[in-house]
């Protein structure tokens, strides 16, 4: 047993998962730290993404890494329509924050159930899956597929890329400073409007590419996303509710969690695992492990 949990076999899978929730949460952060909007939609937006990828690839043969930007172009579509037409004015209301949430979370909840029947009744909901770059590499030892390891370095260049656009670029610092208070960034004459709508619909991007990520290794079906939406509420409950580099940090812990948990006991436990991860974080420290109490 202890020769397994060493194994950097264990280690690169738990690297490739916890990359992948890190992406998943990103985009849910970045709606949630700018908005204060709570997208349970947030995984079927994933499914969408993996749904274009696989008829990309079906369809007319495009590589998913290719199609990337276009699959980024849907879900972020998407993201424009349901925010001109259901949250801007949401949020040029004068309603408090606790109410935003809160309307929020039933807008999405309409939004997710449209999204699944939609694709539920023009595609069925029969799984389906594709193979690309399903080859087997083995470097000293590691075996690893080709696909695993696109996913892990596409991964670490978009946290990568955005992390240094927040804290580097004037609009990610503007971006910050949004997600820090609100309404000490009006005071200083930051255009939070615009810089809602950007975090918005970048949010949604990130989450077309995360699930034309997942797509390559996973079977896709209408209905997958609600696990990918829980297991990004537990990274960004665990990092701190709009804490971007906390939550990169907590999904890079789950991930190694996770797989090793799987590990040591069975994959049933998985659900158990991080269901329970979800409860006891928002009982003992809601406002995260990486997390500071917040003000609006």
């Amino acid at each position: 047993m202890t020769e397994i949990l060493i194994s950097p076999q264990l280690a690169f899978s738990a690297l490739v998962l916890g990359s992948l929730y890190s992406l998943i949460a990103l985009g849910l952060n970045l709606v949630y730290g700018t908005m204060r909007l709570l997208n349970i939609a947030h995984g079927d937006l994933i499914m969408v993404g993996a749904y274009a990828t696989f008829w990309f690839f079906t369809l007319t043969g495009m590589s998913p890494l290719v199609g990337l930007p276009l699959v980024a172009g849907i879900a972020a579509a998407i993201g424009i329509i349901l925010y001109f037409s259901i949250f801007r004015r949401q949020l040029s209301g004068t309603d408090r924050v606790e109410r935003i949430e809160a309307n929020s979370l039933l807008l999405f909840f309409g939004v997710s159930v449209i999204l699944q029947n939609t694709v539920a009744m023009m595609f069925s909901g029969s799984p389906r899956a594709y193979q690309f770059l399903d080859t087997v590499y083995e470097v000293s030892g590691l075996m690893m597929t080709g696909n695993r390891l696109a996913i892990l370095v596409i991964a670490a260049i978009l946290l990568t890329s955005v992390v240094l656009f927040l804290s580097r670029s004037q609009y990610g610092l503007s971006i910050s400073a949004l997600i820090q208070n609100q309404t000490a960034a009006r005071v200083v004459g930051i255009n939070v409007s615009r810089l809602q709508f950007v975090s918005f619909i970048s949010g949604f991007a990130l989450a077309g590419i995360a699930g034309a990520l997942v797509s390559m290794t996973e079977q896709i079906s209408p209905f997958m996303g609600f696990p990918f939406t829980i297991a990004a509420f537990v990274v960004i409950i665990l990092g701190g509710l709009g804490n971007i580099k906390g939550g990169i940090i907590a999904g890079m812990l789950l991930g190694f969690v996770e797989i090793y948990v799987v590990v040591l006991t069975s994959a049933n436990f998985r659900s158990m695992l991080i269901y329970g991860l979800f409860v006891g974080i928002l009982l003992l420290r809601p406002e995260g492990l990486l997390g500071k109490t917040r003000r609006h």
